[in-house]
């Protein structure tokens, strides 16, 4: 979203958003950048682990379209023989600092984010080869993840959650915004919000929608609460 902005007023606070699918959640921060909802806001890179993802689409069809990257696993260990996955973690870490964000945001990211990706978005790893390493600031990671707190960690969370309740084994379920640490899905909570669920109800079509607009809320307001704690703005800062 664009609009006049004041010479004076600092630049935008910057989001990097890691994807791996459709980018609905990723489309939630697109309408929300630059609005009241998410102000003084740009997303400045889209990176994917998947080439199809239509995340990338969604990056590329915004105004103005937002720089995308594709790094996936397998084809970058072809491309570099006796390479490793910890190797690949650096890699996708030296791309996300190299848009230089304020946040990063784990959208609908398929991987698990290792400790040494953390340590490069903390300052403290090796980016590249040649020795570059991250700046000194702490680039803070935060994900998004459909369970209540020590829930169902992990992949499939949405069915497991569902059949759980569906067996009389939960009584609630929920979505979160989390701080990302190596141990999954076991950051800190920011956002916590339940989903109202009921007995007999099909998943596809009851409770994953609600669930979903559930989930564009609480981005949002996890990405702003985050940007708000690293790179606040005044009230009277112009919102884009």
């Amino acid at each position: 979203m664009s609009a006049s902005v004041h010479p004076d007023a600092p630049p935008p606070r910057r989001i990097a958003v890691l994807i791996s699918g459709s980018g609905t959640n990723l489309q939630a921060l697109i309408d929300a950048a630059g609005t009241p909802r998410l102000p003084h806001a740009q997303i400045v890179l889209v990176l994917s682990n998947r080439k199809a993802a239509g995340g990338l689409t969604r990056a590329a069809a915004a105004t103005p379209p937002i720089p995308t990257a594709y790094l996936a696993l397998q084809p970058y260990l072809r491309a570099h023989p006796g390479s490793t996955r910890a190797e690949y973690d650096i890699a996708v870490a030296r791309a996300v600092v190299g848009a230089a964000p304020d946040v990063v945001v784990l959208a609908g990211w398929m991987h698990i984010v290792s400790q040494g990706f953390l340590d490069v978005l903390r300052g403290v790893g090796v980016v590249g080869v040649g020795g570059d390493v991250c700046g000194e600031r702490e680039i803070p990671v935060i994900n998004l993840h459909p369970a209540l707190p020590g829930q169902f960690d992990g992949a499939n969370a949405v069915e497991r959650g569902f059949e759980a309740f569906q067996r009389g084994e939960v009584e609630r379920l929920g979505v979160m915004v989390h701080r990302v640490i190596a141990e999954v899905d076991r950051g800190a909570p920011l956002i916590v919000r339940e989903v109202e669920v009921s007995k007999g109800e099909d998943l596809k079509s009851d409770y994953e929608p609600r669930m979903h607009r559930v989930e564009w809320e609480i981005i949002v307001e996890g990405t702003k609460m985050v940007l708000d704690e690293v790179k606040p703005v005044s009230v009277d800062s112009d919102s884009t």
